[in-house]
């Protein structure tokens, strides 16, 4: 089942087991059940304390349990065989059960094994191999039940289980469910999940928050803008804070990066995650999963800005650079928002092999949407692209490839008026023909949609300047209309979207706010001799 390379891995990272575990494999005599059992083979093999118990049957098959040898209630399961995105997790699953301490915060840890559980949480996962926003949760579900025993966890594949899927309608993942009821959707993280569980944590968090002190500088937002301007600022002595929706942005939701100079090839969650480290390398105070709602300029030249957060705390700097990034534009058609993951989706990596022999549409004509149509076809029956405008706006290099493709019809001109369904997913898409004025329906299971990006911007109206886009106005010195509050990224009105460009700003963000405080601080006369 594993190569060489992975045999190798697998046996250097299994070093670490601290004690025995068990896999219990549920199986029958279906070629897949044959290829779960050869991976756990090569598991067995790369270690003498893993064994293997194969039975025959159970709720799902193929399917397996990683159980701890002297404490079978440590234990956590995978319905499929989890490679691709999900090798990471299994990988991960078998050291925690076998005692290897995981990289979580020890308050985290402690959080989650003093949960006050009435009865039992029973998570089940539906993911995708090839989605990137899916490891994130399945780690987190798998880790909680390792380390609370009234927490137990099931991570399935939703494209082996078709008629499962099918059954609960599940049409986007990662989808969660809690005691057979959807829990969420969309990437979690372990710290997201708890939160969720835990009632109190939000008012707890809030407290703590409110009792910090001011900070020279605030970042409101931990994007690749964001991250470069907290390492650029606590680089320079000062303390940094950052307050951040979902640490790393919308990097987590890319999938190939080619074009980050000096590396030629990486993924999105890969380099959020380094961002994350880079930023810790430093003294930044983090403050996760944490809105922003309103902006509060200093009273007087100089003075504290305050920054209120969605969850009732605020927090007060001398500066502030907002880099809140931006997120995928809507349609804004009717049916909509009512079958949003319910055959509406956003991200063909994650929720293309749902939709295996289906009919689908993506809604865009420019790169993104191009090779989302290109992906899309080696797993489906058909795509149907619609753009706008008159004629496509992807690459020369991808629009010769999509045109390639014998189960992929272009349509130009082409306005997307309205989106149809059952009630329960979508069955249809409605258009109209922009030269003709004709109104015509396209009978499918699945859109996807690439029209570009939203600047985060609207907890901002009133307070900085925005042009008529939504973006932040900026300066060359990433200065926005209210002095001593900054900005850099996505959200704002510097052209072209690239992460590149984000660290760029980010970085001449965080040396503007530094500069902005050492002038702000200085003796009247000394400014005055300048």
């Amino acid at each position: 089942m594993l190569d060489d390379a992975a045999k190798t891995q697998l046996k250097t990272y299994l070093v670490n087991l601290r004690t025995p575990i068990e896999l219990v494999a549920h199986v029958d005599d279906q070629p897949k059940s044959r290829e779960l059992v050869d991976l756990l083979e090569d598991i067995v093999a790369a270690s003498d304390k893993v064994t293997l118990k194969v039975s025959t049957g159970g709720e799902r098959v193929p399917s397996f349990d990683i159980v701890r040898a002297d404490n079978p209630e440590v234990a956590t399961t995978f319905a499929g065989l989890p490679m691709g995105h999900e090798f990471t997790s299994l990988v991960l699953a078998l050291l925690w059960v076998g005692g290897h301490p995981p990289k979580v915060e020890a308050e985290t840890l402690e959080a989650v094994k003093a949960l006050d559980i009435d009865g039992e949480l029973r998570f089940e996962t539906y993911f995708s191999l090839s989605c990137q926003n899916c490891p994130d949760v399945v780690q987190a579900l798998s880790l909680m039940s390792v380390l609370n025993p009234k927490i137990k966890h099931v991570a399935i594949d939703g494209a082996l289980f078709q008629a499962e899927v099918e059954a609960r309608q599940v049409m986007a993942v990662p989808s969660i469910y809690l005691n057979g009821e959807v829990f969420g959707q969309g990437r979690m993280g372990l710290e997201e999940i708890l939160a969720k569980i835990d009632t109190g944590a939000h008012a707890r968090e809030a407290e703590k928050i409110n009792a910090k002190s001011e900070f020279d500088v605030l970042i409101v937002g931990g994007g690749p803008a964001g991250a470069a301007s907290a390492i650029y600022a606590a680089r320079k002595g000062i303390r940094t804070g950052v307050v951040a929706e979902r640490f790393g942005g919308q990097v987590l939701d890319t999938m190939a990066i080619e074009n980050f100079i000096s590396v030629s090839h990486t993924e999105g969650p890969k380099l959020a995650s380094a961002l994350e480290q880079h930023v810790k390398d430093y003294d930044v105070d983090i403050m996760n999963l944490q809105r922003a709602v309103e902006l509060i300029p200093a009273k007087q030249h100089g003075g504290l800005i305050e920054v209120k957060l969605q969850n009732g705390a605020s927090v007060k700097s001398r500066t502030v650079i907002i880099s809140t990034g931006a997120r995928w534009r809507q349609m804004g058609v009717p049916g909509e928002d009512q079958y949003r993951n319910k055959g509406v989706a956003y991200c063909p990596h994650c929720d293309g092999p749902l939709f295996k022999g289906k009919r689908t549409a993506v809604i865009g004509g420019g790169n993104s949407g191009v090779e989302a149509a290109i992906d899309l076809a080696g797993i489906v029956a058909h795509v149907t692209l619609l753009e706008f405008a008159p004629e496509l706006r992807a690459d020369a290099v991808l629009q010769r490839k999509l045109y390639s493709l014998p189960n992929v019809t272009v349509i130009t001109n082409a306005q997307t008026t309205e989106v149809h369904g059952d009630g329960s997913k979508v069955s249809a898409l409605s258009y109209k023909d922009r030269i003709h004025d004709t109104a015509h329906t396209i009978e499918l299971e699945g859109i996807f949609v690439q029209i570009g990006l939203l600047p985060n911007t609207e907890w901002l109206k009133g307070t900085v300047a925005l042009s008529p886009r939504g973006e932040i106005e900026i300066n060359d010195r990433a200065e926005t209309s209210v002095s001593g509050v900054f900005a850099a990224g996505d959200a704002t009105t510097v052209p072209y979207k690239q992460i590149i460009i984000a660290m760029g700003e980010g970085s001449k963000a965080g040396l503007s706010a530094f500069d902005h405080l050492i002038r702000t601080s200085a003796p009247a006369d000394t400014l005055a001799a300048q």
